[in-house]
């Protein structure tokens, strides 16, 4: 830096002035130190300080009154003086005197110069910080004379605050010191050119738009890894490789060179399940989720049994707020000797079947954290054969076949943070959901539904109340978690509500411990609470609590409610997820894949 480490080697000069003395007879020289007689120090002083006090001057030094006179403690005692960092000049006076005795002596004085008192402080060149903020890392002050030790200190700091928020590349590229005037430059490096290569099949856009840093951003690599982790969890690569390039060897430009080796993105699966009312099950499936290169979800599929489904979807599930999300798909669906419950009471068994066809689209606002989605849906559901029923049951359901037609727009807002490998924060999503009859349905109602989810890690709190992590598994990357969902929705048609719109609640994905759709209605509440615990890398537990019911009336003092614990286990196919559930009649397992929000 230009002058603020720059004055050292000013006290080479002094051995000069120690060589002359020398000559002169005052120091023995080395090669007749025999021969010639020691000479005591009687007088240790300083001088030329006006800030700075003799006492904290003279306390770094080794040559002191009554002891021989040694030109190389002398000169450690320059350069000692020297690295207090108050003095841009060290010199040493040395006086012949006269010892009590008669004999020869020498006094011994060093003459200081003392740094400027600092006047000013600026900053050039920081965008990521204010001055009054950089201002707090330094201890030097205003009316201080100016140490460079110190001032070295504060600059350290001023580099570490950059890089624990992830700008590493930050750094203090020049010092001047003009007076008492001290002028601090920061260099902030900028992205240049983002270099994609490797890829054959996957379009530059869609790995670009996952890298949010663009030309003229500050580099951040806390930023730029959570782009890394996004770029790779979309399964399209074996491998992301990353490296960095100064063009022109400029240092306030730095260029990604991005690297991946691409993988096969289609697939086909084969699943078999047995569940205590759909019975046996299994099904084809094939997808990619990288169709052509674009990033497209495509899938075609079908499950036999009791329970059968066939189905078609296309969908890009990207969007930003200048990209446009969408799906469209078919879906045929038939369910026989299904059981129909009304207040967890089981009423009868039917036949069902729906064919659904839809489309959707949706993009982000200006402000990300907020984006919207509408979907047009168009249903057509009969139920039939009604069999088994229990005596005196109520059949609340068949009269309500027919086609339904809907427009659904949801809104949502995002508040979790986007640089953590977990979620953290939260999301609300409302829905208002219309159907009519002018679009070809036999149905008019109105849905609509919030939903608040919550996440927060609980490290800091278990540790204070004396909760002990031994193996060392709750990290920031993998910590203890609570997750919550509340959601309240509602419609207009009350008990005239078509069944198959309904609310209901039931199952592994709302009420653990009930049957699916065991609790239904035109208005419901619903609260989860979850406690993952982490146990290694790989696997967790969990403890849960649900609480909720979905009914005609908006009397929510006969809530229904169960509890139990879960383990999630991660494997190549996705988070496996087991759930053993206590409900207010019996107990029941569930296995999936995923969290249930």
């Amino acid at each position: 830096m230009s002058r603020l480490f720059s004055e050292k080697g000013r006290w080479r000069l002094l051995r000069l002035s120690l060589l002359m003395l020398l000559l002169a007879g005052l120091l023995p020289a080395a090669g007749r130190a025999e021969d010639t007689p020691a000479i005591p120090v009687t007088v240790v002083g300083v001088s030329g300080n006006s800030q700075v006090t003799s006492e904290y001057i003279l306390g770094v030094i080794s040559t002191k009154e009554g002891q021989m006179l040694d030109r190389d403690v002398l000169q450690k005692d320059i350069e000692a003086i020297y690295d207090q960092g108050f003095f841009s000049f060290v010199d040493v006076d040395l006086r012949p005197e006269t010892a009590p005795d008669g004999s020869e002596a020498v006094s011994v004085t060093f003459f200081v110069q003392e740094n400027p008192v600092i006047e000013t402080i600026t900053f050039e060149g920081n965008t990521v910080y204010t001055s009054d903020q950089l201002m707090k890392e330094v201890f030097s002050q205003v009316g201080t004379v100016f140490n460079r030790a110190f001032f070295r200190n504060d600059l350290d700091r001023i580099q570490e605050r950059y890089h624990k928020d992830g700008y590493v590349m930050v750094r203090v590229s020049d010092v001047q010191v003009e007076g008492g005037d001290i002028r601090v430059t920061i260099l902030e490096p900028r992205v240049g050119n983002v270099i994609i290569q490797g890829n054959r099949r996957t379009k530059d856009y869609v790995i670009r738009r996952q890298i949010k840093l663009k030309e003229g951003d500050l580099f951040n690599v806390n930023h730029f890894r959570h782009h890394l982790s996004k770029l790779q969890g979309m399964g399209y690569f074996e491998d992301v490789n990353v490296a960095f390039d100064n063009p022109e060897e400029r240092d306030d430009v730095v260029d990604l060179i991005l690297t991946v080796k691409e993988k096969r993105t289609a697939s086909i699966g084969v699943n078999v399940g047995y569940g205590s009312e759909s019975g046996l099950s299994g099904g084809l499936t094939y997808g990619d989720t990288n169709l052509a290169g674009r990033g497209y979800n495509f899938e075609v599929g079908f499950d036999e049994g009791d329970e059968a489904s066939y189905w078609l979807s296309l969908s890009n599930p990207y969007m930003d707020s200048e990209t446009f999300a969408w799906r469209v798909g078919v879906r045929y669906y038939t369910y026989d000797d299904r059981y129909y419950y009304r207040h967890a009471v089981r009423q009868f068994e039917f036949d069902e079947k729906t064919f659904t066809v839809y489309a959707g689209l949706g993009r982000k606002f200006k402000n990300e954290n907020w984006s919207w989605f509408l979907t047009l849906r168009r249903q057509d559901t009969s139920y039939d054969d009604v069999h088994n029923a229990i005596p005196g049951y109520t059949n609340d359901l068949t009269m309500w076949d027919g086609v339904n037609q809907t427009v659904e727009l949801q809104f949502s807002w995002d508040k979790r943070d986007p640089y953590t490998s977990y979620s953290k924060g939260f999301i609300w999503d409302t829905s208002f959901e219309q159907a009519v009859k002018a679009l070809g349905g036999d149905y008019t109602y109105l849905k609509y539904w919030t939903q608040m989810r919550y996440y927060t890690p609980l490290n800091h709190l278990f540790t204070s109340l004396g909760f002990d992590d031994i193996q060392g598994t709750w990290t920031d990357e993998n910590p203890l978690l609570l997750a919550a969902r509340v959601r309240v929705g509602s419609a207009t048609k009350d008990e005239n509500l078509p069944a198959f719109a309904r609310y209901s609640l039931g199952g592994m994905n709302t009420l653990r411990g009930y049957n699916s759709r065991s609790f239904e209605g035109s208005n419901v509440i619903l609260g989860n609470f979850e406690l993952r615990v982490p146990i290694s890398d790989s696997f967790s537990l969990v403890g849960f609590y649900d609480i909720g019911n979905a009914d005609y009336s908006m009397d929510w003092s006969d809530l229904h409610d169960n509890y139990g614990v879960g383990v999630r286990v991660k494997t190549p196919f996705g988070n496996l997820r087991v759930d053993y559930a206590h409900g207010e009649e019996e107990n029941r397992t569930y296995f999936g894949f995923g969290e249930m929000f």
